[in-house]
């Protein structure tokens, strides 16, 4: 059901654009959650490594990347018809679609259109003009 909806119009294009904000909010809720107290000491440390990898959050970075994102990343790339043919993906697709349909990420377009406009291309819809 998701993959016949998602091909309708520029719905594929929607759902991108609210995935993008999951993944970007989820990540930031990590980054947030996981972020060390101040004046946090780890196993005796010099003070440049605690700066480099926890008061940056570069930390937070890569474990957000390798264990949040990466794995799932990989799974979808080479299982895709078994990653889109579950009821997870039909909800993430309905979440998606709300997130776009709320008007959040609208700026987006705006953007889209200003670096349409300065390369000199046309942006390509696979709907009518409204």
């Amino acid at each position: 059901i998701s993959t016949k909806l998602c091909h309708v119009g520029d719905n594929l294009d929607r759902y991108l654009m609210g995935r993008q904000f999951m993944v970007i909010f989820i990540a930031f809720c990590i980054n947030m959650a996981g972020a060390p107290v101040g004046g946090a000491e780890l196993w005796g440390l010099p003070q440049w490594i605690i700066d480099v990898f926890l008061v940056t959050g570069f930390a937070m970075i890569l474990f957000t990347c390798m264990i949040g994102q990466l794995a799932t990343q990989v799974n979808a790339s080479h299982c895709m018809l078994d990653y889109i043919n579950t009821y997870f993906a039909v909800f993430t697709f309905y979440t998606a679609m709300a997130i776009e349909f709320s008007g959040l990420m609208h700026v987006s377009y705006f953007i889209q259109k200003c670096v349409g406009w300065a390369a000199g291309k046309p942006i390509q819809s696979n709907e009518p003009p409204k």
